[in-house]
């Protein structure tokens, strides 16, 4: 297996992280046999996550009274605005994890679907040198499985900390999104990875490496799609096309033709 281009990390390989979603938005928008191939388990979970989310927007109310206990006794001012500002971070951290747990809940239940857009992506760009590790179905899911319970438990740790930032006034609404929107990203790398990395025979231990040495080109690719996904319907839309970004995004990672 050939080993990752020397680690040259730099601001602007951001954009070029940028570029390889709109790359395979590209490819993904002339293949219309990859649209319907992608579509069915993005939908579906899709469906499940907005379930999920309205619930929580629904009850947001006793949520905040719940989380805002120690303002009970506070004027009712102070008290309803201290509850503002839990609202506004309940919200934005559920979508946080809900775009995190969508796309492990995504890939899981598409993976042979998602495994099959990432080969048609790799065998029309030439391949891998050497050829492909071949996992027995059920290794590979254990794998998606478990990985994707670390990668939510660690959104999950981070999401704690987000919500106690976004009761800070003005830094909880500017700064605390903006730090959201790059974790989320990082994560969704790391997820999204996961397909190529596996054909090379590398875990998530060795994929958090080779990505930390390219960490803007990660970025890049990983905030555009965190991004994307905030739009109306851009999760169910867009999946497909993240899944082959990030086949692209390794093939680049090993110097291939991407």
């Amino acid at each position: 297996m050939p080993t990752t281009a020397p680690p040259r990390s730099r601001p602007k390989d951001f954009f070029t992280g940028i570029g390889l979603l709109g790359k395979g938005l590209a490819m993904y928008a002339r293949s219309p046999g990859l649209i319907l191939l992608g579509m069915l388990p993005a939908l579906i979970a899709f469906a499940l996550l907005v379930t999920a989310f309205v619930l929580l927007v629904y009850f947001i109310e006793p949520e905040t009274r719940a989380l805002t206990w120690f303002a009970d006794g506070w004027p009712k001012d102070a008290q309803d605005l201290v509850r503002l500002f839990a609202a506004v971070a309940v919200i934005g951290v559920g979508g946080f994890l809900a775009i995190i747990v969508y796309t492990g809940l995504t890939l899981l239940i598409g993976d042979p679907f998602y495994e099959k857009i990432s080969e048609r992506v790799e065998a029309r760009l030439g391949g891998i040198p050497g050829g492909a590790v071949d996992l027995p179905f059920w290794k590979e899911l254990r794998r998606s499985i478990g990985e994707s319970i670390r990668l939510v438990v660690f959104s999950a740790v981070v999401g704690v900390l987000l919500f106690v930032g976004g009761l800070l006034p003005a830094v909880g609404q500017t700064v605390v999104p903006v730090i959201a929107a790059f974790i989320g990203g990082w994560a969704l790398t790391m997820e999204l990875t996961g397909i190529p990395f596996a054909r090379r025979g590398l875990r998530l231990r060795e994929r958090r490496r080779i990505l930390r040495q390219h960490r803007w080109l990660a970025l890049g690719f990983g905030v555009s799609v965190f991004v994307c996904f905030f739009i109306p319907l851009g999760a169910v839309l867009v999946m497909p096309a993240a899944v082959i970004g990030a086949t692209l995004l390794t093939r680049r990672l090993y110097g291939l033709p991407a």
